[in-house]
């Protein structure tokens, strides 16, 4: 006779309940090498919470074949004129994508390619965004309210925060005139 299984995780209101789930949070005080205007960053409390993360890690890092899913929180506010975003990566195995889809509230996922080419797509809720391989990416809130995006990504993909930390994106997102717009840094 065959057995029926529960899952090992749930999402209820939006938030993953179950085994093998992952919770991080990044602050004000972790994120000081992303934001361009380093005197508004030193205004701001440093134990601000700026996003959160919960991974689902169902199988080994590194593991080929496998998928892990994720969901992010990020909180509105601005550093300076600088919206609210995530520390922005490549992954290790370059060639790797991921999916983004939009939960709740509004915002940006930033894009660059290995020759530095930088742009945007609207985030809003009910958007699906392909990030192809090759592709450094992060995501800013633009709204009032929190954004919250599942991510979809191959457990071997990795993550490559040292670049991004060391030579940034070559264009940032402002709020200007109430509105964001990417510019050169």
């Amino acid at each position: 006779m065959s057995k029926i299984l529960e899952p090992e995780i749930k999402c209820i209101n939006k938030k993953l309940e179950g085994n093998k789930i992952e919770r991080i949070d990044r602050r004000i005080k972790n994120l000081k090498d992303i934001f361009f205007d380093k005197g508004a960053l030193e205004k701001l409390n440093p134990e601000t919470i700026v996003y959160e993360v919960e991974s689902y890690l169902p199988v080994a890092h590194n593991t080929e074949g496998g998928l892990f899913y994720g969901i992010t929180y990020i909180h509105p506010g601005v550093v300076g004129n600088e919206y609210f975003m995530t520390k922005g990566h490549f992954h290790k195995i370059r060639n790797r994508g991921e999916f983004y889809c939009t939960l709740q509230g509004e915002g940006m996922l930033i894009l660059m390619d290995e020759s530095r080419n930088t742009w945007a797509e609207k985030m809003y809720p009910g958007s699906i965004h392909y990030i192809k391989g090759n592709t450094a990416h992060r995501t800013a809130n633009t709204g009032n309210s929190i954004l919250s995006f599942n991510a979809f990504w191959p457990s071997d993909a990795g993550h490559d925060y040292a670049i991004i930390s060391e030579n940034g994106f070559s264009k940032i997102l402002i709020k200007k005139d109430g509105k964001p717009e990417l510019v050169s840094r």
